[in-house]
């Protein structure tokens, strides 16, 4: 590995520190001599350029359905939503597909979607155990401890192939059916280079799982590595809170609204009715409504004052995200309040709470060799409990049926001798019978049952922030995300926080907000104007050694001179607000003539005080890359010694990924600058 010779801080006017090539103890830890150890650099503050489009398309890659929606520059809030798509459950609206990806026994890509999912499902018992079947895959990247390029997914008949090459099938569909949409519309849109893209990540995904998804982009072409700026990163909730200002009141359902007596929510009112009084007050600040009108900021963010707090619960398949904004004014731009935070409390978490049911009932080992031997019924089976999920909820008075394939039938019996329904009466579970049609009957206080772990845990999420002192005075709480649609998380989240006077408040078309909000940011990337750092991020220096303040098993001498080794030097520390084009920045020189390539380590950690690379909780989480042109003959930085090249480089921590830039000082030329956090 290469290091640096030296970190030139803010002050130059002071020499530069040389610096041993290496740690003493491990080539990892080799350090770099800033020229102002003590203080960083305060960040400056550049305004992002934006790239001209003419449409961007945004695609909504989500843990148990997908879909994509697009809007042109010329009239950017008339959002398209994608074609209906083919197949399909009834009663449930397809202007997203399920997350499904079938390939062929070789590894070629074959469908995607519902047309996947019924293809797989009417194969024969045993050719489906050659064909490669991935469902709610998304979520391998989050769970996955070191995720790299060669992470493997496992698909339903057990085989493994590199995710990497999974999610780029998957985009590449996406990007293929976008294009030949906008082609049928818009004939005249000049070319592909035109389009922007955004893809939708959750917020609690770390730097890596973002890298992953810009890489799989970049196999599938949506882009090109050259062009890298035609692709967004947009974070879910983020998306859902750009949506949900622009908002109409009648667009809004206001879940405290309720008939006298704890009605059903059935009985919900529109939030108009909530606001009649703010309207009356509003009157007298008739310019600043006005202002905010005009400035495409919905009705219901008009009756709100500046400073105005709120929260979004982003509530998918996979994972709960919660993000807290303040509205600015005059313009509407949105700050972040507190990091995103959140965890695996998606509504997959209700499809394994099912998954243990039926193994309490038919055991743990007979569904382990069912999901194996006849992995296209066992989708049946998972399809039959999704349409029965749809329709619990908090006062449903009848049982629900839920219908067992034959071959489910049929394999139990083959396997253990007896019937499903001798099974039942054997089993401990007594809320769940078999019915004379033939099917598994659960009561609905035993479906209701199925939710409460999950709904438990996105409960305590919420109210674990509301408790933070940064959260303090928010009014709303925006309940988004496919998972959102469900009764019984409506019910449970209005009961746990209607009591603190928080008005929660559901958008009519929930499970689209996400989409249609990506395809606003798209539009106007810099409408989140502020955000907050997750994690402390920063490299290993050297520092001059000062006894009494540094460790002594941390001095290193080189040449006569005594140095701290392994200081942790902070470019952003956790929960740090970070202004959008906001720029920290840091001068590099190469160890020695000719390098063609400067290599840094990142750290990063929860703690906003760590002192050094090697305390508890500080890892390595990825490397500054800087390749090199060859330097002129004789050309040396300016007021550098001769033989030292600068080269200086600007991190934005105020993004939704982590960007880097930098030059040549002596040339005044843009050097290629990348950070892989997936290189681990």
């Amino acid at each position: 590995m290469t290091c640096p010779l030296f970190s030139a801080g803010s002050s130059p006017e002071r020499s530069p520190v040389p610096s041993p090539p290496g740690s003493p103890r491990t080539q990892e830890s080799c350090g770099i001599a800033p020229l102002t150890p003590s203080q960083s650099p305060k960040p400056e503050a550049r305004a992002p350029q934006q790239a001209s489009f003419s449409v961007v398309v945004a695609i909504d890659f989500g843990t148990t359905s997908s879909g994509y929606a697009f809007s042109f520059a010329s009239d950017p809030e008339a959002i398209h939503m994608m074609r209906k798509w083919e197949g399909g459950d009834p009663g449930v609206a397809h202007q997203k597909t399920p997350t499904c990806l079938l390939l062929t026994p070789e590894g070629a890509f074959h469908s995607f979607g519902y047309t996947a999912r019924d293809y797989y499902h009417d194969l024969d018992p045993e050719e489906a155990r050659d064909w490669l079947y991935f469902e709610k895959f998304k979520m391998k990247i989050h769970s996955a401890i070191d995720l790299t390029l060669k992470t493997q997914l496992e698909a339903v008949n057990g085989k493994k192939m590199p995710a990497l090459e999974v999610f780029a099938h998957a985009l590449r569909f996406f990007r293929e059916h976008a294009l030949q949409e906008l082609r049928e519309q818009s004939p005249s849109l000049p070319g592909k280079d035109t389009v922007r893209w955004v893809l939708t990540v959750p917020a609690i995904w770390k730097q890596p799982a973002k890298q992953f998804m810009r890489e799989a982009a970049y196999l599938a072409g949506l882009v090109s590595r050259e062009n890298a700026e035609q692709l967004l990163i947009a974070l879910e909730p983020e998306a859902a809170s750009v949506y949900c200002r622009k908002l109409r009141l009648h667009q809004l359902l206001d879940l405290s609204s309720r008939a006298p007596g704890g009605g059903r929510l059935g009985e919900r009112r529109s939030i108009d009715s909530s606001f009649r009084q703010a309207r009356e007050q509003l009157r007298r600040s008739r310019h600043s409504r006005t202002f905010l009108v005009e400035s495409g900021v919905g009705e219901l963010w008009a009756e709100m004052q500046a400073g105005d707090r709120y929260v979004v619960a982003d509530c998918g398949g996979g994972t709960v995200d919660l993000t807290v904004h303040q509205l600015e004014q005059p313009h509407g731009t949105l700050k972040e309040l507190y990091k995103a935070s959140g965890g695996p409390y998606g509504a997959v978490g209700v499809d394994l709470a099912f998954e243990q049911l039926l193994c309490r009932i038919f055991g743990e080992d007979f569904i382990a060799t069912f999901k194996r031997q006849r992995p296209a019924a066992w989708v049946d089976l998972t399809i039959a409990f999704e349409a029965r999920k749809r329709t619990a909820g908090p006062h449903r008075a009848g049982a629900l049926n839920i219908s067992l394939p034959f071959s489910f039938i049929d394999f139990y019996r083959k396997q253990r001798g007896h019937n499903v329904e001798t099974a039942l009466r054997r089993s401990s579970v007594n809320f769940v019978k078999w019915s004379s049609q033939g099917m598994l009957r659960m009561s609905c206080e035993a479906m209701n049952e199925l939710f409460q772990p999950t709904v438990s845990g996105i409960i305590q999420h919420i109210e674990a922030l509301l408790a933070r002192p940064e959260v303090q005075g928010v009014k709303l709480l925006f309940l988004v995300g496919g998972f959102a649609e469900s009764a019984v998380l409506q019910h449970a989240v209005q009961a746990a926080l209607g009591a603190r006077g928080l008005r929660v408040v559901v958008p009519h078309d929930v499970g689209l907000t996400i989409l249609k909000g990506a395809v606003l940011f798209g539009q106007a990337p810099g409408v989140v104007r502020v955000r907050r750092s997750p994690l402390t991020y920063g490299v290993g220096v050297l520092n001059r050694f000062v006894p009494g303040r540094h460790p002594p098993e941390k001095l290193l001498v080189r040449d006569g001179r005594r140095w701290c080794t392994d200081v942790f030097e902070r470019f952003v520390a956790a929960e740090q607000s970070v202004a959008l084009g906001e720029e920290v920045r840091r001068s590099y020189c190469p160890a020695r003539p000719g390098q063609r390539r400067v290599l840094i380590n990142l750290y990063c950690c929860a703690a906003e005080d760590a002192r050094f690379i090697t305390d508890p909780g500080v890892r390595k989480c990825g490397a500054l890359s800087l390749e090199l042109e060859p330097a002129d003959r004789g050309q040396d930085t300016a007021g550098a010694p001769p033989g030292r090249r600068e080269i200086r480089a600007a991190m934005q921590f105020g993004d939704t990924e982590i960007k880097v830039t930098a030059i040549d000082v002596s040339t005044n030329r843009s050097v290629r600058a990348s950070i892989d956090f997936l290189s681990n």
